[in-house]
């Protein structure tokens, strides 16, 4: 079954940085039971059409009643040094937060179409979940069909990791979080406040939630299936983002359209095929 067409941008955080009471049984879940990046999406994917039983306000990772179960879902990680890294899948909340994306920006007949009268029960129930969430922000953040390309700027070329049919880059946070900075310091002064930097900004304030000793992935997940082996060998998207940022650092207008024309022949068909489904 092929997996869904979403790529992921997740934070593993060292097990301190969590509340005490919840280590034990992340340590438990780490060990025994953690979610194989191949398997991640359709496990998601599954986890939501199961909360639907619940009824349509009903959001996945929680019970019949509306209480959340206990953690149930991570990803592993290690650290350069090779200590144990968590990743939360979070899903009640990154569903909670997806509602309650949909319903800010979604047209009133579009609302009405899809939740009907439960339009405000789900956005007071959607604030209520994500004022609960420890820390203050989910460990994943995801999206269909494409890749922001201002992600790409959390990675280099030769971070890639290519194994088990995934496609991956991890950094550590540190790295990433100057990374970031660069990159919105230099849009913001080309592109102003809109656009790219707004992305920036936001991934910036994202990564500022978690622990210093965190690793942060770059994940294509199930756009891989989209993608044959050549193609995905050829793929030059995080080397192209950051020559834009070189050339914009040391101006250099033609590598700037050179590249921004590169992506755009990379990523175009994948467009496609989103408007075509």
């Amino acid at each position: 079954m092929p997996r869904p067409f979403v790529a992921y941008l997740r934070v593993y955080e060292p097990l301190s940085a969590f509340p005490p009471a919840s280590r034990d049984r992340l340590r438990h879940l780490a060990e025994k039971s953690p979610v194989d990046r191949a398997d991640v999406g359709n496990h998601e994917q599954l986890m939501w059409l199961k909360s639907q039983d619940y009824g349509l306000a009903a959001l996945p990772g929680e019970r019949a009643d509306g209480s959340p179960f206990p953690v149930r879902e991570v990803m592993t990680a290690r650290s350069a040094s090779g200590d144990l890294l968590v990743c939360p899948l979070d899903l009640r909340a990154r569903a909670a937060a997806a509602i309650v994306g949909f319903l800010s920006t979604a047209g009133d007949s579009l609302r009405e179409a899809t939740l009907g009268g439960a339009a405000e029960k789900l956005r007071q129930k959607a604030g209520a979940v994500l004022g609960e969430l420890t820390g203050g922000a989910v460990h994943v953040v995801s999206t269909t069909w494409t890749v922001p390309l201002p992600w790409f700027v959390l990675v280099l070329p030769d971070e890639r990791v290519m194994a088990d049919g995934s496609v991956y880059w991890q950094v550590p946070m540190g790295t990433a979080r100057k990374r970031v900075q660069r990159a919105f310091e230099l849009a913001e002064s080309t592109f102003g406040e809109s656009g790219p930097t707004k992305v920036l900004q936001d991934t910036s304030r994202w990564l500022a939630h978690f622990h210093e000793a965190s690793l942060v992935e770059l994940d294509y997940g199930g756009l891989v299936e989209l993608l044959d082996e050549e193609t995905i060998e050829s793929d030059t998207s995080a080397e192209d983002v950051n020559a834009i940022l070189d050339a914009i650092e040391h101006p250099d207008p033609g590598a700037v359209a050179e590249r921004f024309e590169r992506l755009r022949e990379f990523w175009s068909d994948l467009a496609v095929r989103e408007r075509m489904q």
